[in-house]
């Protein structure tokens, strides 16, 4: 079974702007030896078409999880800056950093497979560890990128089983970043309910 981390995936749109995702990215090794990364954006997205057009990405590896419920409940504008190696940029609070460059591109009707070669690597700051609420966190974030999916009431159940997590070890950011999904949480049941 390949290890998936979840990380913020930094892509170049149209006008140049940087958009931020969060993904779960795998690690591979190029026929010729060299590390690579493997991305499977879903179809439609801004990461995939992005990519498609400029085929440079940075992974950008965080310890504030405010960065993942933001992603995806329409936060998007955290601070960057640019790569050094490739035309793309980076968040500024990322810990570490990494460049990529897609080396091939395997389609797919719903998820097409972008092998990245990993062109440079540069830390910035030490990682001090995870929290549970972290931890549950980017789980609950994972939850909330598929309530189309998921039926309400295995969303409902394993957010109370990560709600203990949040409970016992939370700060300031995993708070707000809880607050942030459980407020896209109920605008989902919501719609559904309507």
């Amino acid at each position: 079974m390949p290890m998936i981390r979840e990380t913020l995936v930094v892509t170049r749109r149209a006008d140049g702007a940087a958009h931020v995702a969060p993904m779960g990215v795998q690690s591979l090794t190029l026929p010729d030896g060299v590390e690579g990364m493997l991305l499977q954006p879903f179809r439609p997205s801004a990461t995939l078409e992005n990519l498609q057009r400029w085929p440079y990405a940075t992974l950008n590896h965080v310890d504030d999880v405010r960065l993942f419920a933001g992603c995806l409940t329409g936060r998007r504008d955290w601070p960057t800056r640019t790569a050094e190696r490739i035309a793309c940029a980076r968040l500024e609070c990322a810990l570490a950093h990494e460049e990529l460059a897609v080396e091939r591109v395997e389609d797919d009707p719903q998820r097409p497979r972008f092998v990245l070669r990993l062109l440079a690597r540069t830390s910035h700051a030490p990682f001090p560890g995870y929290n549970r609420a972290k931890a549950a966190v980017i789980e609950a974030a994972v939850l909330v990128s598929r309530l189309h999916l998921l039926p309400p009431r295995k969303v409902a159940r394993q957010l109370e089983y990560l709600r203990v997590a949040l409970d016992k070890t939370a700060g300031e950011q995993e708070l707000e970043a809880w607050s942030w999904l459980m407020e896209a949480v109920a605008h989902h049941w919501e719609k559904l309910s309507a």
